[in-house]
């Protein structure tokens, strides 16, 4: 297996819901939904830097594609990791996404190893941070 992840699928409740939250408060590009012809089909990519794709398909439809049972879902299994150039731009991100009606779990603040981030989550509980590391430098 090479070292490559290319899409990130996020389980979601209410595909309606959560493309308006990402397409709409947050301003990830989309073609929108798609497959809906198809009965356990319908999904909306976004377009990330680096070819990466964020994707959002109903629970259902992941434990029916799986062959899997739903289950419960956790919102600890994961974060996801948005790192920022600034101290100002964790502060914009985390207004934007408090504008998309993400429920903000940690306020921006200073961290213990020299950094600063918040967090939020989306409609469906999955965990953001969103990250200014003085150690990283982003590569767009």
């Amino acid at each position: 297996m090479k070292p490559r992840i290319t899409v990130i699928t996020l389980g979601v409740d209410d595909l309606e819901r959560s493309l308006k939250f990402y397409r709409d408060g947050l301003g990830l590009p989309t073609e929108g939904i798609v497959g809906k012809e198809f009965e356990h089909g319908a999904v909306a990519f976004f377009d990330l830097l680096s070819g990466i794709k964020l994707a959002i398909f109903e629970r259902k439809n992941i434990a029916h594609d799986a062959q899997i049972n739903q289950t419960v879902s956790s919102p600890t299994e994961f974060t996801i990791g948005h790192n920022v150039e600034s101290k100002e731009e964790v502060d914009r991100v985390m207004e934007q996404a408090r504008k998309a009606d993400a429920i903000i779990t940690v306020q921006p603040h200073d961290t213990f190893w020299g950094g600063y981030s918040g967090y939020f989550q989306d409609p469906d509980g999955h965990l953001w941070e969103v990250v200014w590391n003085p150690h990283l430098e982003i590569d767009e």
